[in-house]
Formats: structure tokens, C-alpha cells, sequence
């Protein structure tokens, strides 16, 4: 999810509705007061004539909520225009909720219902008791994902609850269905109790064929993904770890053939020691890169720090070879890559142009990066973001759609180490060499292509390891 304060961002947007009185030059004195206060018409509707004016319909895209009510009062101003009503789009998209369920099968007549409940259902429901691996077939488990949420990261607004958490999961079951053709579905969970989530979890899983945990504060989702997985036997993905490790390590390959530099010989600094940083630090390992170094908010870390959790130990034992030591801006210095997925302006031009010639810089942190990419810009060969209103966005729509499609369809278990690498190898792949350049180095999540590629790359990674 993604937070913005762009000034034509449609999220910040208000529906405006006004009479205007037959007068001339009314609509125009409308439109000229919304540009001086600022806003941007994106359309003028007429809802219905009346006798002696017209109903209007006027649709304006703001800064923020606050911007949105200083034009309402703008408008409440102007002679011959009686303001009616004002609403908010984005909570206008929002009433009752963003997703449904629907038949699959008519249900308008006796036979209808004698088929599709009882008795003909009995039927059905012995098969399955009989061979349970049938419920893939005969119900919806083997095309349906459970988004489970407990509500305590939610991305750009921290630890909001369950319930604040619902349309966070609703788009999230939008993605899938829209991207992908899975059906999911919003759990979240009144509990952050590691071994309760557990137990929920495990209790549901049989009316599901995999589970896409999300928005679990570290260092407990390392817990709750491992031992469901192990515990499980349908695939169980963090997609705040993995999707985010998948998209980048996709980016970071299509970047290194852009500079012509190898996995092996280049030095990666990641800031950022909690459940993405740790995931995308482990997959561009994988990736073939040797000397990778994890920053916390204290500086590298190291084997002779003593204030670092179990989580962040990992850091100490796999990364920094040369146990380098210092704030993150002195061990940027030298280095080929810099990877953020943790605050905002913690970097500056000076800090980039210390890095090393043709440097790649991935500032992540939502909605504000750790450095803008205009500041980056000048100084750097390549710059991704996680925005949408910049090139080159690093965003886990990307993966998991075709990362579960892939999974889904070949009844994989577990989502392997290789799975992943292997999904962002395709997603790489989705660009022609010819066509990357500075700016285009991640297909868009709108490219049709990438989940179906994905899908077969999971699925043959899956025979391979079969």
C-alpha cells in the first residue's frame, strides 16, 4: 500500500455537488475559484436541470483532506452557487467494502438447489471424506488464499489494528483476483499472540489453498511464516519479506546488466533490518552477491555489536565479510548499491556521490524514501523508488499474484528458495535487454505478461525440485 500526497493523485480527490443559477458566467467563476484555491478539475457533470439553474456534479483532485475542505469553503462563497454536498472518492469506493462473493452456479429452481446443496451435496461431501485431496477439485479451496493480517505494520501507518486493517486486506484480495484469477479472501485477526495466530491459522487452512500472511510486525513474522510453513501443507508466503525481496532482487538483476556489473564483484548496502530487509538481504545473497551489509538505525552491523535481536543476528553471522563498522553514510562510501526499506531522508546527494562510479539506488521507504529521486538522480546511474509517481517502482503486485497462481496450479507445498529467485529471474525477464534503459528497468504491475510468467517459472522450479 501506498500513501501519497500528490496533488493528482485520484485518492485525494472530492466530488463536489453545486446548483448554479442561470446567470452568465457562473460555471466560470466556479472553475476560476477552484484554481485559485489550488485544485484540479478532473470532470463537470450535470446531474438534472431545474427551472431557474443546473445541478452540477464537479469533481476536483486535491492536495490532502485538508485542501479538499479549504475549496468546499471556497465554493460555499460564490454568488448564484448554493453548495449541496461534498464526498470524498476514496471513501465513496470504500462503502460496504471493496469485494463480494458470487454464485458460480444458478440457483433459480428445485433442480438447481437439489444439485448444488441438498441432497445432492451428500455426494460431493462423501468423495471428499473418501480422498481428501479431491476438496481441489470439488471446492473452491484449490484456487482460493486466505489474507491474514493482524493488523500491528500496516505499511505507511504502523500498528492500527484488525479492523483499521480490512481495506488494506480488501485491495489486497482485489490484486489477486484482478491479476492473477484467485479468489481471496480479508482475515484479521483480534490477536497478536505469536502461538494463537499459529493455531488460527492452522485451524482455517483446510477451506484454503494457501496462505499470504501480511502486515505482521517483526520480529514476530519471522515465527508465525516459518513454523506455518513447516506446520502446513499449502504454501505460506509474507509478502511483506518475500514480495518485496522477489521485486527487488528482479529490479537489482535488470539494473546490473544496465551498469555491467556482476552479483560477485559488487558491495550492497541495506537499510533496513526488520522483515523486508532481512528477506531482500537473504535473496540478493542468493543472487550471487558476496558482500553485502545490513544497517540498523545505530550504523553496520556487525559480531561485535550486543544490542541486536536474534532476527538482526542474522546479519552478523551471514553479512559484512569484512565485519565493517560506522554509521550508514560511512559504509555507503565505496559501495555499488544502496537498498532502503527503512526512513525517509536519512541520505543526501553528497552520500550518493560517495558510492561507487554507475551506483544503483533502491530508496524504498513508504510514502517518503530515504532520499528523493531528484536528489538521487543526478549522481546515480539507476534509481527505483516504491511510488508510483516515479519510474522504475519497486512493488509487490508484481510477484504474488503469479508467485500463488504458480503454487496454486502445481499443488507445490512450501514456496522454495529457488521458487522465489526463480520468480524474479521471470520478472527480469518480462523487459527486453534492448528496451532497458535508467528509467525502465521493473515492468509496470499493469504488464499482462508477468504473472503468467511467473506461474510457469514457479511451476517448473517445482518439477525440478519434484
Amino acid at each position: 500500500m501506498t500513501v501519497s500526497s500528490s496533488p493528482h493523485n485520484p485518492s485525494n480527490s472530492v466530488i463536489v455537488r453545486l446548483r448554479l443559477f442561470n446567470e452568465v458566467g457562473v460555471l466560470n467563476r466556479v472553475t476560476q475559484k477552484i484554481s485559485d484555491l489550488g485544485g484540479n478539475i478532473g470532470a463537470i457533470d450535470i446531474v438534472r436541470p431545474e427551472p431557474d439553474a443546473l445541478i452540477r456534479d464537479i469533481t476536483i483532485f486535491t492536495h490532502n483532506p485538508e485542501h479538499g475542505e479549504k475549496l468546499v469553503e471556497g465554493l460555499r462563497e460564490i454568488e448564484d452557487v448554493e453548495f449541496i454536498n461534498f464526498s470524498d472518492r476514496t471513501f465513496l469506493a470504500h462503502l460496504q467494502g471493496k469485494i463480494e462473493i458470487n454464485n458460480r452456479l444458478p440457483l433459480s429452481t428445485r433442480d438447481d438447489l437439489s444439485i448444488a446443496y441438498t441432497p445432492g451435496v451428500a455426494r460431493v461431501c462423501t468423495e471428499i471424506h473418501k480422498n481428501p485431496e479431491n476438496a481441489y477439485k470439488l471446492t473452491i479451496k484449490g484456487n482460493t488464499v486466505a489474507v491474514v493480517t493482524d493488523g500491528t505494520a500496516v505499511l505507511g501507518l504502523g500498528d492500527i489494528g484488525p479492523k483499521a486493517a480490512m481495506p488494506v486486506m480488501e485491495g489486497k484480495a482485489m490484486l489477486f483476483k484482478q491479476f492473477a484469477d484467485i479468489d481471496a479472501w480479508p482475515i484479521c485477526l483480534d490477536t497478536t499472540d505469536t502461538e494463537e495466530i499459529i493455531s488460527i491459522v492452522k485451524a482455517l487452512a483446510p477451506g484454503f489453498g494457501g496462505i499470504n500472511l501480511e502486515d505482521i510486525s517483526a520480529p514476530r513474522c519471522f515465527e508465525i511464516e516459518e513454523r506455518l510453513r513447516n506446520e502446513l501443507d499449502i504454501p505460506v508466503f509474507h509478502d511483506d519479506q518475500h514480495g518485496t525481496a522477489v521485486v527487488t532482487t528482479a529490479a537489482l538483476i535488470n539494473a546490473l546488466k544496465l551498469v555491467r556489473k556482476k552479483p560477485k564483484d559488487i558491495k550492497v548496502v541495506v537499510s533496513g533490518a526488520g522483515a523486508a530487509g532481512t528477506a531482500c538481504s537473504k535473496m540478493i545473497m542468493h543472487l550471487g552477491v558476496k558482500n553485502l551489509i545490513g544497517c540498523d538505525s545505530k550504523g553496520a552491523i556487525h559480531n561485535q555489536r550486543t544490542d541486536i535481536n536474534q532476527s538482526k543476528r542474522w546479519f552478523a553471522d551471514n553479512a559484512n565479510p569484512d565485519q565493517e563498522q560506522g554509521s550508514l553514510k560511512e559504509v555507503l562510501k565505496g559501495a555499488d548499491v544502496f537498498v532502503g526499506v527503512s526512513a525517509p531522508n536519512i541520505l543526501d546527494a553528497g552520500d550518493i556521490r560517495n558510492m561507487e562510479k554507475d551506483a544503483i539506488v533502491f530508496a524504498m521507504a513508504n510514502p517518503d524514501p530515504e532520499i528523493l529521486p531528484e536528489d538521487a538522480r543526478p549522481v546515480a546511474a539507476v534509481v527505483a523508488t516504491g511510488r508510483s509517481d516515479y519510474p522504475n517502482q519497486i512493488n509487490n503486485v508484481l510477484c504474488f499474484p503469479g508467485i500463488f497462481r504458480g503454487a496454486l496450479d502445481c499443488r507445490a507445498k512450501t514456496i522454495t528458495e529457488e521458487m522465489k529467485l526463480a520468480a524474479s529471474h521471470a520478472i527480469a525477464e518480462t523487459l527486453d535487454e534492448q528496451h532497458l534503459n535508467p528509467d525502465y528497468i521493473i515492468p509496470t504491475v499493469f504488464d499482462k505478461s508477468v504473472t503468467p510468467k511467473i506461474a510457469a517459472a514457479i511451476a517448473e522450479c517445482h518439477a525440478n525440485e519434484t
